[in-house]
């Protein structure tokens, strides 16, 4: 499609010339004479550029770029003026005019600028176009409590400084919560950094988040900046930190409170300013009572804590799920698109996920490789994922009960226990998803001894 180009100009010869120069150039050139007229095209076809007279009779050119502007802040608009003044063109550069061209206009001079103020365009769409991939691909999907309760502490925290500690099982989305926390951040247009630190061995985890200096170990070959420095600014997200060897956790707690890195081999401090997310998918309490891990620095790191739930426990948000990696998986990753039988969507639903989200998305992508038909039904998934339901992978210890009364109260406990934990031990909001009053889920609570320990 040819790109469309609005020239605003009460002479009739300037209209004319530039039009026709700009049609020739394979342009779709709409020309009115006043700042009145040119307004309301602006707003009716939305060009991809406008060439606007500064002196026009009625309102002219400066007023016309502020109401312009103030409609689409993204408009590019080209000032032409036969005798621009100094004070001028600052007052059109302070209301977004992308340049200023002088009468006589030269013809090279146009057709350049054109060329410039569109790839600049080309250039804000594809940044657009690739922050909505990006956060296509890190959405939060669901509308389950356990979700809509990490929504609502990401959005509380993710404008202040804090520190947050995100908790939660293998693949349950714990990256997507630090990419949320950096997003919302007064920190967003940093850098956001990610170090895995259970992939990296503890002889270079220090290394690779402090830097090092040229030779101050074998292979130090150049001097090398760590991951606090590359993150300067903003975000450093320190992944599976309980898997962090000691000496590296003592050093990170240094920085935490000094502010200052020092490469190995290095004697110069470098001041960092840096916001510090951690995850893990161990219970770091249990770490620092085996000594595996340093108080001191748990609780620097745990200002805010987030536990994301596991996909076990949200089993209502599968359908979204399902939906949302066809979705990224048909139009990002070019995949045939397909479409999922409900019956698929509901055999989905009853599995159990391990590996939480990031299994559910491995087996999307299989069954939209695998599946023949043109559509994913139930059978599918039977043939490709198998049967893995959880009601019969936890019926063993409750078929180990001596009596029907014995195996209705442990059945009973199970199953309040897993919907507390659900509704982060929300009596309220557990009781009316139970369709229960909240005094008798008190009485159970209190007659089956239910603490909020016991489910950690």
């Amino acid at each position: 499609m040819a790109r469309r180009i609005l020239i605003i100009d009460d002479e009739q010869g300037i209209r004319a010339a530039l039009g026709q120069l700009l049609e020739f150039e394979g342009y779709e050139v709409r020309a009115v004479a006043n700042a009145v007229d040119g307004i309301t095209e602006y707003a009716r076809q939305r060009p991809d550029l406008v060439f606007l007279d500064v002196k026009m009779a009625g309102i002219d050119g400066v007023e016309a770029l502020k109401k312009i502007k103030e409609s689409d802040p993204s408009a590019i608009v080209v000032m032409i003026s036969g005798h621009a003044t100094i004070q001028t063109a600052v007052e059109a550069t302070q209301l977004g005019a992308y340049d200023i061209l002088e009468k006589p206009l030269d013809t090279d001079r146009i057709l350049v600028t054109l060329r410039n103020a569109l790839q600049h365009l080309d250039l804000h769409a594809e940044n657009a176009r690739l922050r909505e991939t990006i956060q296509s691909r890190y959405e939060i999907v669901g509308r389950s409590y356990g979700i809509r309760a990490v929504i609502d502490k990401i959005d509380r925290v993710g404008k202040t400084p804090a520190r947050v500690l995100i908790t939660g099982e293998n693949g349950t989305g714990k990256e997507l919560v630090a990419r949320a926390l950096h997003a919302q951040s007064t920190r967003a247009d940093g850098p956001f950094v990610e170090v895995n630190c259970a992939a990296i061995p503890s002889e270079l985890i220090e290394s690779e988040l402090f830097g090092h200096m040229k030779g101050s170990f074998t292979g130090a070959v150049a001097d090398r900046a760590g991951k606090f420095e590359q993150a300067d600014g903003g975000t450093l997200f320190l992944d599976e930190v309980g898997d962090m060897s000691l000496a590296a956790q003592a050093k990170v707690l240094r920085v935490l409170q000094d502010g200052v890195v020092t490469r190995i081999g290095g004697s110069k401090t470098n001041a960092v300013d840096v916001r510090v997310l951690a995850a893990t998918n161990k219970t770091l309490e249990t770490e620092i009572a085996e000594g595996r891990f340093r108080e001191d620095l748990f609780y620097r790191l745990n200002v805010v804590p987030i536990h994301v739930p596991p996909l076990r426990e949200r089993r209502e948000d599968i359908p979204l799920l399902v939906a949302h990696f066809v979705a990224l998986l048909t139009s990002k990753e070019g995949m045939a698109a397909r479409a999922v039988a409900p019956d698929a969507v509901e055999r989905l639903a009853r599995l159990d996920w391990p590996g939480n989200v990031r299994e559910l998305r491995n087996t999307i992508e299989r069954l939209l490789i695998l599946a023949s038909g043109p559509r994913i039904t139930g059978d599918d998934v039977e043939r490709l994922v198998g049967k893995r339901d959880p009601e019969q992978a936890g019926l063993g210890s409750l078929l180990e009960c001596k009596t029907f009364e014995e195996f209705k109260h442990a059945a009973e406990r199970a199953f309040l226990l897993a919907k507390l934990r659900a509704f982060d031990w929300n009596v309220s909001e557990t009781a009316r998803a139970l369709d229960m009053p909240r005094s008798n889920l008190y009485k159970k609570i209190e007659r089956y001894g239910l603490t909020r320990e016991t489910a950690s």
